[in-house]
């Protein structure tokens, strides 16, 4: 997810910049357990907030997106990302 500062769009975690009137993309990643997780570069400014607790800094406050990552008969996954530390998690 990256952020604007300074007239870009910056990434806190790769430190990726790219510039504010560019098309935003979608870079898929696979993840530690095997499972494919989808990171957007949607403006922050664009994406809804939520209060819930961090697992990793413990602050109250993450963007969320709803993706159907499973089967159409199943629930969607909110993927959660920290306002504070940048940190990605999900919930089923």
């Amino acid at each position: 997810m990256m952020f604007p500062e300074e007239g870009k769009y910056v990434c806190r975690g790769c430190k990726r910049t790219m510039d504010i009137g560019a098309k935003p993309e979608i870079i898929t990643t696979e993840s530690k357990d095997k499972e494919i997780a989808i990171i957007s570069s949607e403006s922050p400014a664009t994406l809804p907030k939520t209060r819930i607790l961090c697992p990793k800094c413990k602050h109250t406050e993450a963007f969320f997106v709803i993706r159907q990552t499973r089967s159409a008969d199943e629930p969607e996954t909110m993927i959660y990302r920290c306002c504070k530390c940048n940190y990605s998690w999900r919930e089923y």
